[in-house]
């Protein structure tokens, strides 16, 4: 049987028992007070590693289905390409820009 993921009142209550609380952890990441409420109800991998750290436990001990093995793999992100945007343009172009 699959192992399901924590309800958020037994997240909320787990920090308590570590000696915070949400609102706690989310400023001491730079973050707003309620942010990371946002974790607890869909997928944000920065919010759940914080508060699995909070509780010295792994995200997907708090929340399996989020880090299923049989799921799909992500892929990286290729990087972008970074374009000047006055590159595009034509030398022409260009010397009728700098004589405005």
């Amino acid at each position: 049987m699959a192992k399901k993921d924590w309800h958020p009142a037994d997240i909320i209550a787990a920090l308590r028992k570590h000696g915070t609380s949400l609102a706690r952890v989310s400023r001491e990441a730079g973050l707003a007070s309620s942010t990371l409420a946002n974790a607890l109800t869909r997928p944000w991998p920065k919010g759940e590693w914080l508060i699995a750290d909070a509780l010295n436990i792994h995200p997907s001990a708090i929340w399996p289905s989020r880090y299923a093995r049989n799921a799909c793999p992500r892929k990286p992100r290729t990087a972008l390409t970074t374009h000047n945007r006055c590159s595009s343009a034509s030398s022409s172009e260009k010397q009728d820009l700098s004589k405005d």
